[in-house]
């Protein structure tokens, strides 16, 4: 064990509120964790190095901290700066069907079933999250309910901050919701940010997942979702990378006709690393599932892709796609893709495939032929691979917004 978790136990252990029984348990199980090394699988191609050298001064003191507001959106913002909320929940006006409490004002008849129950245990930082959580926020959507506004979870981490948050949300029968979760941090800092969803039956959720940090900042996280009868997942994420960034995605088919759709983009800028892994799982008849993941990747960076399905013996009738595409932007740039397909059912259609390719100097000489600098044309190539998955986000003023950071960051990653 490694002197890092040792203290993160000690800390846990000083922990007192109304989700002890549940911190006691993760707790138990994380001082049986192993620490990850080259020989875990999971964590074969990332090192935690950055995590164990990281200078933290434990600064929550930070209260105006500028963040991008976005035009057009009308989103309930509710902001976090290293891990406190710094919303004021009671000045909030909330739509008929929307509730929305402070994790740490809860108590234990409310949200106890969500906490760390759709999150599965084998991840590391996400038994790190329960035993040190204690800012969040409980969501809850009533049956019938559809929330036109969307919530923005906006996380911030400052120099020397230590954001340790987590979100549980619960979507009533044939209700809707959008949920875009944003961090960002460039300075030394740590985040956990973990969120659960269940999904009533016939429930929508339209969810965004953000993570923008950069630089030194170091996030561990992860979305984790439960969908229950003929309800429908439309998710999307968009990453940058740092010195270490780690996002688990975990997406539960616990009852039958569910539809699950997930994106991701991810853009790593010299030197950097970011490390996706997503498992679907697949337990009940009559499931859809849709994933597509691309990366693009520049000088001495480093992505890990691990996307696995898991269809179940009783999970017949099942349909499954994942695809991953990469772009190197240099050969100093490094992708490690392992798209997995684990079948027991005998009556699926299931497909999986990866690719890695660089950008076609014939397309580049032949942009700049045509009059259009060397530093333009990059961008409309790279923008060009991640077009498609940009294009399916149903919410247009979030994805114009994206579109002008996005070209910000293919500047950024030029390989000169």
């Amino acid at each position: 064990m490694s002197q890092w978790l040792e203290q993160v136990i000690d800390r846990a252990s000083e922990v007192q509120d109304w989700l002890g029984p549940i911190r006691q348990k993760s707790l138990a199980e994380l001082r049986e964790q192993r620490w990850p090394n080259r020989r875990v699988e999971a964590w074969k191609y990332t090192s935690l190095t950055p995590l164990e050298q990281l200078q933290l001064s434990g600064s929550d003191k930070a209260t105006q901290v500028p963040y991008d507001q976005i035009a057009g959106l009308e989103s309930l913002d509710l902001v976090f700066v290293n891990g406190q909320l710094q919303t004021d929940l009671k000045q909030c006006s909330l739509p008929a069907g929307l509730r929305i409490r402070n994790l740490s004002e809860a108590d234990d008849e409310s949200g106890a079933d969500l906490f760390a129950d759709i999150k599965p245990k084998r991840h590391l930082f996400g038994l790190v999250n329960d035993v040190l959580a204690q800012q969040g926020l409980i969501i809850e959507v009533a049956d019938g309910a559809s929330i036109a506004r969307p919530v923005r979870l906006v996380q911030l981490c400052t120099l020397g901050g230590e954001s340790h948050t987590r979100i549980l949300v619960r979507l009533g029968e044939k209700s809707r919701l959008t949920v875009i979760e944003q961090g960002e941090g460039q300075d030394p800092s740590l985040s956990t940010a973990f969120a659960e969803y269940e999904l009533g039956r016939q429930a929508y959720l339209e969810h965004y997942r953000l993570s923008l940090h950069q630089a030194k900042a170091v996030q561990l996280g992860g979305s984790h979702f439960r969908l229950l009868e003929k309800s429908q997942l439309n998710s999307h994420l968009v990453a940058y990378g740092s010195d270490l960034s780690r996002l688990d995605v975990d997406i539960e088919h616990a009852e039958s006709h569910a539809f699950a759709k997930f994106n991701a983009i991810y853009l790593l800028a010299s030197g950097e690393t970011f490390d996706l892994h997503s498992t679907i799982e697949h337990r009940v008849p009559h499931g859809t599932t849709e994933e597509n993941a691309r990366g693009i990747v520049g000088d001495r960076a480093k992505a890990v892709f691990n996307g696995r399905i898991h269809i179940h013996r009783d999970a017949q009738k099942t349909l499954a796609e994942l695809n991953n595409r990469n772009l190197l932007l240099s050969r100093r740039g490094q992708i490690n893709t392992k798209p997995e397909l684990e079948i027991y059912a005998d009556d699926v259609q299931c497909a999986h495939g990866a690719t890695v390719a660089e950008i076609e100097e014939s397309a580049l000489y032949y942009l700049q032929s045509r009059g259009i600098p060397r530093s333009q044309a990059l961008v409309m190539l790279n923008f060009g691979f991640i077009q498609e998955l940009v294009n399916q986000m149903p919410n247009r003023v979030l994805g114009e917004w994206l579109q002008v950071r996005l070209k910000d960051r293919f500047r950024q990653m030029e390989v000169k």
